[in-house]
């Protein structure tokens, strides 16, 4: 069983840049992780996903704004969140998987992330 935990949300205007933690209760080197938002009224998506190699992908709509990054020794996972626009306005949570698996299966309880114009 992995723990996953968030911090790093706030309030934040527009144009503002914000950095998300999620710290895993083992070592993750060999997980590939990711970060899902849900904005109110709306379904969870994904923003952006790291392999266990370091390779990352980012949902257009924060590709270019938003970085993934991954500190094995510390067993963190990071979101750098630059340009915000009140849309980016939602839940934030950090998953992980086996990277032989499609789906996430380990997921923290989410940081709250507030974009006001």
């Amino acid at each position: 069983q992995i723990h996953l935990v968030e911090s790093g949300g706030g309030s934040v205007q527009a144009g503002g840049s914000l950095r998300l933690s999620c710290r895993a209760s083992i070592p993750a080197y060999s997980l590939c992780m990711g970060w899902f938002r849900q904005a109110p009224g709306k379904e969870r998506e994904g923003i952006a996903n790291i392999n266990a190699d370091g390779g990352t992908s980012y949902a257009d709509s924060v590709r270019g704004r938003f970085t993934i990054s991954r500190d094995n020794p510390e067993r963190t996972l990071y979101l750098q969140m630059d340009n915000l626009k009140p849309e980016d306005t939602g839940m934030y949570y950090c998953a992980a998987r086996s990277c032989i698996q499609s789906d996430y299966n380990y997921w923290g309880r989410g940081t709250q992330v507030t974009v006001s114009s």
